[in-house]
């Protein structure tokens, strides 16, 4: 029998905001998690790492969950780079960055705390994508976008990606079925 994948998930509004707390949900479906992420909102921080302070880790229990969770002082790249040399039992298959609220496209994705820790997995050679939804209200309704993010994380880990390759994730706000029905995306 095959191991589950060892998934990574971050992001950049903090370790109790809804997207990365949804993020989580699914990915428990998915394999074995390991959650590092900010203890506060860390939106537009770039590719920020902390050099002149000390980095604060503190193991945290925030929903039911077989996931292992740290809550860290640093940026999203700064936990990216812990999880990997601190706080993960091995290296993990993929790692998965968001849910972010609102859009990661054009100059945001320099911006981006979301991104940029996708990024610095992709540098460390780890499979990584970034979701988005185009949806800046704190309490944005992340149900229908669920099953897209399921499936794009199975792709991922069945079809592996090229070394460095980062998958930036947009999802908009509009409902899928009224996408649909107009005919601008076939979502199905």
């Amino acid at each position: 029998m095959k191991n589950k994948p060892l998934i990574l998930v971050t992001n950049d509004d903090g370790i109790n905001a809804p997207g990365i707390r949804t993020l989580i949900k699914i990915m428990n479906t998915i394999g074995d998690v390991v959650v590092v992420a900010p203890d506060s909102p860390q939106s537009g921080m770039g590719h920020a790492i902390t050099l002149d302070s000390t980095l604060y880790v503190e193991q945290v229990f925030v929903d039911d969950g077989p996931q292992k969770e740290y809550s860290c002082s640093g940026t999203p790249a700064d936990c990216v780079k812990l999880a990997i040399r601190e706080k993960l039992p091995r290296r993990p298959d993929i790692c998965v960055s968001g849910i972010n609220h609102g859009s990661n496209s054009s100059i945001n994705v320099i911006y981006s705390g979301t991104m940029s820790a996708a990024v610095e997995a992709g540098i460390e050679g780890i499979p990584a994508i970034g979701f988005s939804l185009l949806d800046y209200d704190w309490n944005a309704d992340f149900e229908q976008i669920k099953p897209y993010i399921k499936k794009i994380a199975l792709e991922v880990l069945a079809k592996k990606l090229s070394e460095g390759t980062v998958l930036n994730v947009n999802f908009p706000k509009l409902k899928f079925e009224e996408l649909y029905k107009k005919g601008k995306n076939d979502c199905r």
